[in-house]
């Protein structure tokens, strides 16, 4: 296929080089134009302007949250202005369901295509095109994006024909996530405090109760204290559990755990932890109890 790629961070530079490996033709854009050299080098096009990524059958979006979706979409010569009719924009990222709302309905009125898939995985499975996918969107047009999925991803999950329905389901995700860590913390700060290895601890863990790679990829990083570099930076959390807040009061659905995941990453902040992973919240609970002197 013929793809417009926007947005070349931690998790979309391996994404866009997964789909030239695939054999699809890719225009690449990003704000810092710097960020596409290698992509360039490996056979992508590289777009002056986000308009001239959106030429081809679709284009995907992999950006931070909704304000730089908000810019790229809808600001000047944007992709709403430059997809074509009948093409696809695909919104890979984590956004709020409010947002994907609006998208869809944009793209319904400018007679477009809009697909959301965000992921699950970190920059590594990104890299390694094992990506798990969450995609809603008409049919026929989650049916076109089939070989952009198996280029990216191990296994694509369809929740439907109304996109906002895949961003609620990656939300939800995130939050579980968020969950997982914030428990792992305070079970590690309380068998550490008493003097037993975290590691050997965490190795009993996944190896018995907990065999999810969720459990063994941020027990790692928790009882390793490897929070740098950021494979998914603390605002990115907090963001997250932010939109998932605000979709569950749309719903009216209490999230009393998620309110406390929300203080969680707002005293990460607070202490300086804006370039930290987003599982240095599993450190708060050794902090407290006078386990941590300080975040790292």
């Amino acid at each position: 296929m013929k793809v417009g790629f926007i947005g070349l961070g931690h998790m979309g530079a391996g994404m866009a080089a997964n789909l030239l490996r695939a054999g699809h033709t890719v225009t690449v854009y990003n704000r810092t134009p710097g960020k596409a050299q290698a992509l360039v080098e490996q056979g992508a096009h590289a777009a002056a302007r986000v308009a001239d990524a959106c030429r081809g059958e679709a284009v995907i979006t992999m950006l931070a949250d909704d304000a730089a979706l908000e810019s790229v979409v809808f600001g000047d010569k944007g992709v709403i202005g430059g997809l074509g009719k009948g093409a696809i924009h695909m919104s890979m990222s984590t956004i709020s369901v409010a947002l994907s709302e609006r998208l869809a309905a944009a793209h319904a009125n400018a007679n477009q295509r809009f697909v959301a898939a965000p992921v699950f995985g970190r920059p590594d499975v990104a890299a390694a095109a094992k990506l798990f996918i969450v995609a809603a969107g008409a049919p026929d047009a989650v049916d076109a994006c089939s070989p952009l999925f198996e280029a990216l991803g191990q296994k694509t999950f369809s929740f439907g024909d109304k996109p906002p329905a895949a961003n609620l389901v990656k939300l939800s995700g995130n939050f579980l996530l968020a969950s997982v860590i914030e428990a792992l913390g305070e079970a590690m700060a309380l068998v550490g405090k008493a003097g037993i290895d975290r590691r050997q601890y965490l190795d009993l863990l996944t190896t018995t109760l907990f065999t999810a790679p969720a459990y063994k990829t941020y027990g790692g990083l928790i009882a390793e204290e490897r929070f740098e570099p950021a494979g998914f930076a603390a605002p990115l959390g907090y963001k997250d559990i932010r939109l998932a807040l605000a979709a569950a009061e749309s719903l009216r659905v209490p999230m009393p755990l998620a309110s406390l995941l929300r203080d969680r990453f707002l005293t990460l902040l607070a202490h300086g932890g804006e370039g930290l992973d987003w599982s240095a919240i599993g450190q708060l609970a050794a902090k407290d109890a006078g386990e941590a002197d300080r975040l790292r």
